[in-house]
């Protein structure tokens, strides 16, 4: 490298920029070289002036090297050209540069040099196994001043053993306050961790480190559940792992980041989450979105002022009426907003996935874990069939953007404490409350057997505390669609998770009515179809009534042939019910057995909609979802896709012949008087809406759209309608059926279906 000499003229050299290689090619053109780039400058007078442009002389030193062979005003105005088309730099130094040379390759200018020469970095070291004594080294070997103690610094350094530490928060206020941002590096394990940069005061609405570590908790729920239980702060603890080989290349690439910020290099990856798996050296970056809600940086009232608000529907006309349901938005248009919130560390759905069991066809997709916990804790839905967040559809697409769907659902139903809160007995809060064995239904004598019942019985089948209207608990505000009003109803009931007083679990959340949707509107419709099916399915399923047929020959729906053969060629039977309640909106249960040995292995699907057609599909692409969990079974009862007893129990020994209710009866009464769809969204819940309130029946609706994640969820409520799970109070299970002509009179409850429903 030839050294660069300081000249004392005011008038800046001019030279092309120090990562151009300058190659003439008399009668052609001069050809500026630069790594995987070249430019091509054409004409007899860049011809004269490209070899002069070395970076030794000045606009008029120029001039004078181009006497007779240029005019003055031609040397100038291609000096111009070229100065705007970025090509020259001016410099007091001539000489070649190599660190010049890569800001200027970068596209920064030749200051950039002297930016770091002036630039101070605080070193930081958070947790046992961090030594910053090489951090120290890595960022003096990048030509990097550290700071001495109390002096000011540009950047904070902070070398962490896990980014989740909770010293870390003090890092980030204190960043904050001083307007210095910080960036925190991880070099231990498999996977160096860097950045993002954080507390950056010029980034306007720049994540904090509470929002970054919110998203990563979120992907370690398992780990966070078993501290909670261990009532300690922060991550678990790990052992020591690391290479120096790894750990030294780590520090090394930290120092590089550190220096191009500090450089003035910006660009929209600074602030995500970089990552190096130190076995493939495969960089991954992960995307790291300011929360509106974060306590930390943004307003925590956020959510709570939603939720209060009225839940106004406005008018959405149909644009997409295929597949499963009638919608404002294509999957496509959903996809194409909502997947970036995609990402296996910092999204809020780790993955989407196709199942790898069963023919394509099937259309199954999954999005991470079921974050549903019930009251036994977070393994309790481990085993079933609802274990993750999954996805169904007539197209690939259709599914994908189905599980991605259901996936920020769960993750909006989950309970982050900045929901609204009243807190009181129901009985101090009758006039607004809504009593929860109205929407719970369970029988008084499931309270009374409960603690056999849950011991035997899986999560979603599990019987609360029977409900003491004298105790205080947590309300959350609702809207009644019906009556134009708030009502409240408890917390615990309408959120994953949500804390209950010790000892006393009165309410158990579940994702009965709760929906994603393109808009609110989309989930309120989706939330509100999907209660009416569960209410259609438990009056059917535990009044075993025999129901008539759809005749899936009479069908003109090509995909449903399609569906019919693919389960023919693996050996099993398909046919569907229907089971339209008193509330006329179609509702269709589609069932699929094994033909070809003793275990049929019955799985069972169910839809619901304003259009027949719609309820149907949605039925059949259900039974697929449900599939793999049976497809690869063998004749000796091994080879299930779940370890659920009472899943297990159901696909080792029902049988179609055996229980005469899965079975189509010609002669079953049809529900006459149904609704038609029509063509706007709003449109069809008014009149799902009207219906309901001819039984008086109360819609109410819960907005948890997380501003975060901006994908609209609604829980919808309808108090009296049934879930498809054992609750088996009084009400609209027993006397519906008798309405209907299903049954001459109520069954009693020793004779209802002992079989719980499992899905």
């Amino acid at each position: 490298m030839t050294a660069p000499v300081r000249r004392g003229s005011a008038a800046p050299l001019l030279g092309f920029k120090s990562h151009f290689q300058v190659e003439t090619v008399p009668g052609e053109a001069a050809y500026l070289i630069a790594d995987r780039r070249v430019t091509a400058l054409h004409g007899p007078a860049v011809s004269v002036l490209a070899p002069l442009l070395d970076g030794t002389r000045d606009l008029a030193a120029l001039r004078a090297a181009c006497s007779g062979l240029l005019p003055d005003e031609e040397v100038e105005r291609l000096v111009s050209r070229l100065d705007r088309a970025g090509l020259l730099h001016r410099t007091a130094e001539s000489g070649h540069c190599a660190q010049r040379a890569y800001w200027e390759l970068a596209g920064l200018d030749g200051a950039a040099a002297g930016r770091l020469d002036d630039a101070v970095v605080r070193v930081l070291a958070v947790g046992d196994g961090t030594d910053p004594a090489e951090l120290r080294s890595a960022l003096r070997g990048a030509a990097l001043r550290l700071a001495g103690e109390g002096e000011p610094a540009d950047l904070t350094v902070a070398l962490c053993d896990d980014y989740l530490d909770p010293a870390l928060a003090r890092i980030d206020e204190e960043s904050r306050a001083s307007g210095v941002p910080w960036l925190p590096v991880r070099v231990h394990g498999t996977e160096i961790w860097a950045g993002p940069f954080l507390g950056v005061p010029e980034r306007t609405g720049a994540p904090c480190w509470v929002c970054l570590a919110d998203r990563l908790w979120r992907g370690r729920q398992a780990e966070a559940h078993v501290q909670r239980l261990l009532s300690r702060p922060g991550p678990a603890p790990r052992p020591a792992t690391s290479l120096p080989a790894a750990r030294l290349a780590g520090l090394q690439l930290a120092a590089l980041e550190a220096a191009t910020w500090l450089a003035g290099h910006r660009d929209a990856h600074q602030a995500a989450l970089w990552t190096l798996d130190t076995l493939t050296l495969t960089a991954s970056r992960h995307p790291v979105d300011r929360r509106p809600q974060c306590p930390g940086c943004g307003d925590p009232e956020l959510v709570a002022r939603q939720v209060r608000r009225p839940v106004r529907l406005v008018p959405r006309p149909k644009r997409d009426t295929t597949g499963g349901g009638h919608r404002s938005s294509s999957p496509a248009e959903v996809l194409a907003r909502y997947g970036r919130l995609v990402d296996p560390l910092t999204g809020p759905v780790a993955e989407i996935r196709r199942d790898p069991r069963g023919p394509e066809a099937l259309n199954c997709f999954h999005a991470g874990h079921n974050p549903v916990v019930g009251p036994s804790g977070l393994g309790a839905l481990r085993a079933g069939l609802r274990h993750t967040s999954s996805g169904k559809g007539v197209t690939p697409l259709h599914a994908k953007v189905s599980a991605l769907c259901e996936a920020l659902e769960r993750h909006s139903g989950f309970h982050q404490g900045d929901e609204p809160v009243e807190h009181g007995s129901f009985r101090s809060l009758a006039a607004d409350a809504v009593h929860p064995d109205t929407v719970q239904l369970f029988h008084p004598r499931q309270f009374e057997d409960r603690a056999r019942w849950n011991a035997g019985h899986g999560a979603f089948q599990q019987v609360c505390d029977p409900f003491d209207e004298s105790a205080a608990i947590d309300w959350t505000p609702v809207w009644s669609l019906t009556e134009g009003r708030t009502r409240l109803l408890p917390t615990a009931l309408l959120y994953f998770n949500a804390p209950q007083a010790a000892g006393r679990a009165y309410c158990s959340a579940n994702s009965n009515g709760a929906a994603a949707g393109a808009t609110l509107e989309d989930a309120v419709l989706q939330g509100t179809l999907e209660l009416v099916e569960r209410d259609a399915v438990a009056l059917w399923w535990y009044n075993r009534t025999r129901q008539p047929g759809v005749d899936l020959d009479a069908t003109d729906d090509p995909w449903i042939g399609e569906l019919r053969t693919l389960h023919r060629d693996l050996g099993r039977e398909v046919w569907a019910l229907d089971l339209t309640s008193d509330l006329g909106i179609p509702v269709v249960a589609a069932l699929s057995r094994r033909t070809d040995r003793a275990a049929e292995d019955i799985v069972l699907g169910f839809g619901a909609h304003l259009d027949p057609a719609v309820a149907l599909r949605r039925a059949l692409t259900e039974l697929n979802q449900l599939l793999p969990s049976v497809v690869d079974s063998t004749a000796d009862g091994a080879g299930y896709g779940c370890t659920d007893p009472e899943a297990l129990r159901w696909f080792r020994t029902a049988t179609a012949a055996g229980l005469p209710y899965l079975r189509p009866d010609p002669a079953a009464p049809v529900v006459a008087g149904r609704p038609a769809p029509t063509s706007d969204v709003t449109e069809d819940i008014a009149l799902v809406q009207g219906l309901l309130a001819d039984r008086g029946l109360d819609l109410l609706a819960l907005d948890q759209t997380r501003p975060d994640v901006g994908l609209p969820v609604a829980r919808v409520v309808v108090p009296g309608l049934r879930p498809h799970w054992a609750r088996l109070a009084p009400g609209r299970l027993y006397d519906v059926p008798v309405r209907l002509g299903r049954l001459a009179a109520p069954l009693p409850y020793d004779r209802l279906n002992p079989t719980p429903l499992f899905l």
